[in-house]
């Protein structure tokens, strides 16, 4: 067998692990999900399983940076095409990615049960503060810088400004993936999000505005 074709073997291997770890991980989550499901689903040996991964929780990592990568590219690129159809300014495009990532949390069941249910409670605090940061915060400290640019939002710090913003972003997804009736928690996490976003704007962006909050109590979209 040439070096060429083994390598090509390890990768599909490696690639049939994550591929059914992730269907069962969104399916059961993780503490439900035995390690000879994952390897019987792949079709591969326990040995291969151990070869690519050290444990169960390393193979959930890897999951979990799929899904949130996947996540973030989803978002980045739905803006992007509403802005090439609507042109807008930076923070109108954030509060509307804002309430994007609060409609995947409630639709994408594998956003929901992998990242935001049981990524916390399987990486500890200090590994999903890494995820979320590699994953968000350069492209948030981007856009608000960009929004400071056009002076739609105050011109605070941006550093402190991006890891209080993703953190809002992050409890406002995790509190809607997590709630008993997840459709009337994203309305009502819509309404909050933006009404304390909002407090950031520049100009006739009135707090007070009542014309903010929809017919259904949701937020309009802002684009």
């Amino acid at each position: 067998m040439t070096r060429s074709r083994r390598s090509e073997q390890t990768a599909d291997t490696r690639q049939a692990l994550v591929s059914a770890a992730r269907r069962r991980f969104a399916e059961q989550g993780f503490a439900a999900t035995g390690t000879e499901e994952i390897v019987a689903d792949a079709q591969v040996t326990r040995g291969a399983l151990y070869h690519h991964f050290r444990d169960k929780a390393q193979l959930f990592r890897t999951v979990m940076e799929q899904v949130a990568t996947e996540v973030a590219e989803k978002l980045v690129a739905g803006e992007l095409a509403r802005d090439a159809e609507l042109p807008s300014d930076a923070w109108t495009q954030l509060r509307s990615g804002f309430q994007s990532l609060l409609d995947i949390s409630t639709a994408d069941s594998d956003f929901q049960r992998i990242v935001l249910i049981d990524g916390p409670a399987v990486l500890g605090g200090e590994a999903w503060d890494e995820l979320v940061e590699r994953h968000g915060y350069r492209l948030l400290s981007e856009w608000l810088e960009r929004a400071m640019t056009e002076k739609s939002i105050a011109p605070v710090p941006v550093a402190p400004l991006t890891r209080l913003v993703a953190a809002l972003l992050s409890e406002a997804s995790i509190y809607t993936a997590g709630a008993a009736d997840p459709d009337t928690a994203r309305v009502e996490v819509g309404i909050v999000l933006d009404r304390l976003v909002r407090g950031l704007s520049l100009g006739s962006d009135d707090l007070s505005d009542q014309s903010s909050v929809s017919a259904d109590g949701s937020p309009p979209r802002v684009c």
